[in-house]
Order: C-alpha cells, then sequence, then structure tokens
C-alpha cells in the first residue's frame, strides 16, 4: 500500500515519533523545574529571619525584592502580606511612641516658655507633632482593619 505523501514507512513512523518524543521529554524537564514558591523559599527564610530580629525596616525591604523577583510566587506572596502588615504595625507603633514623647516635652517647654519668639516656634513644633501623631494613628488603625479582614 503505497503512503499517500509518498514516505516510505519507517520514516513516516520516525517523523511522527520524534515529536511526541521531544514533547514528553519537555514535559519532563518543565516537571523537574522548582515551583515558584520553591525558588522564593531562600528569600522567604531571610524575611523571618529579618522580622525575627525585629529588623522592621529590612524585612520591608526584603518582601519587596520577593514582589519583583517572584512574582509568581503567590504562597510566599500572601505569607509576606501578613508579615508586611504586622512588621508595618510595629514600625508605625514604634514611631507613635517616638512622636508622642517628642509631643509631649514640646508641650511642657511651650507652656513654660514666656518668651514670644520662642513660644511661637514651638506652637509650630506643637501643631506638626501633633499632626503627624494623629496620621500615625490612623495608619495603625488602618493595619488593624486589614489585618481583621
Amino acid at each position: 500500500m503505497n503512503n499517500p505523501l509518498s514516505i516510505p514507512r519507517a520514516s513516516w513512523r520516525a517523523a511522527v515519533a520524534r515529536p511526541a518524543l521531544l514533547l514528553c521529554a519537555a514535559a519532563a524537564l518543565a516537571s523537574c523545574q522548582p515551583s515558584a514558591d520553591e525558588k522564593a523559599a531562600p528569600l522567604m527564610h531571610r524575611i523571618d529571619s529579618l522580622y525575627q530580629r525585629q529588623a522592621y525596616t529590612e524585612t520591608l525591604n526584603a518582601i519587596r525584592q520577593l514582589r519583583d523577583r517572584h512574582p509568581q510566587a503567590l504562597k510566599s506572596r500572601q505569607r509576606a502580606l501578613h508579615i508586611w502588615q504586622e512588621a508595618s504595625l510595629r514600625l508605625a507603633q514604634a514611631d507613635i511612641a517616638r512622636t508622642d514623647s517628642a509631643l509631649q516635652a514640646t508641650i511642657r517647654a511651650y507652656e513654660a516658655e514666656t518668651r514670644i519668639g520662642p513660644k511661637n516656634w514651638l506652637r509650630v513644633r506643637r501643631d506638626s507633632l501633633q499632626v503627624r501623631y494623629d496620621a500615625l494613628c490612623g495608619i495603625v488603625r488602618v493595619i488593624h482593619r486589614k489585618t481583621k479582614k
């Protein structure tokens, strides 16, 4: 029986088998590749260790790197989001404490000052610190709301 393409039967079988073999080989190689989360694992380990050492600014920077380098690592990014919220909360709370201390010291200095020039300067400083304090408290409220969801 003649092949309609006039290709000898042995060559025709080889031509059909070769792409199938290549396809199987490509699938085997692709299955051996590490997943996106496996590739992100060393960076996640670094993020965890930075968070445990309370190096919150460095933790946030490492999470930014994770987002840039491994956009497909969804499980790692979900875990990193929780760490991001916690680290941001800790940083904001520490900043609130520093701002509140500076605000209280400025209020005491303002009340004790009798000269007009320095008193005006202290009023500006007090108002600025009060706005900063209010903004930081707002940030903490937003973080609390997001973590409850």
